[in-house]
């Protein structure tokens, strides 16, 4: 197992919940999140596609409080766990760059190939 590419044990990620985590070095690191519901476990590029910024205000608060979506804190869009479509608020119909993601030995690894850098393009 390549250890560069544990995001987390999955004992550690609640059901329902999220975890955010930074992978790589230098000005421009991989910053994303995993998220799990049930057997979905899946992860995102920390970047809303409406206005560039971070979806979460405080360390690993990506859910919206009643509800079983993922919630940017800065516009209140809603997105879908499993495909990271918007569902409601200003970037309805966009979707937030998924990350490719296993669950293997009980960690949560991001996949091989995965650049470990901010991807290009993510605009704002």
């Amino acid at each position: 197992m390549d250890l560069e590419r544990v995001i987390c044990p999955l004992h550690e990620l609640d059901d329902p919940g999220a975890r955010g985590f930074t992978m790589g070095e230098g000005d421009w690191p991989l910053r994303g999140f995993v998220v799990r519901r049930g057997a979905i476990v899946r992860a995102y590029v920390n970047h809303c596609p409406h206005a560039g910024f971070p979806l979460n205000w405080q360390p690993d608060q990506f859910l919206a409080p009643r509800a079983p979506l993922i919630l940017c804190v800065m516009h209140g869009a809603l997105f879908d766990i499993e495909d990271g479509k918007c569902v409601s608020g200003p970037c309805e119909g966009a979707a937030l760059h998924s990350l490719p993601v296993s669950v293997k030995d009980g960690c949560v690894l991001l996949a091989d190939g995965v650049p470990l850098e901010e991807p290009p393009g993510l605009g704002g």
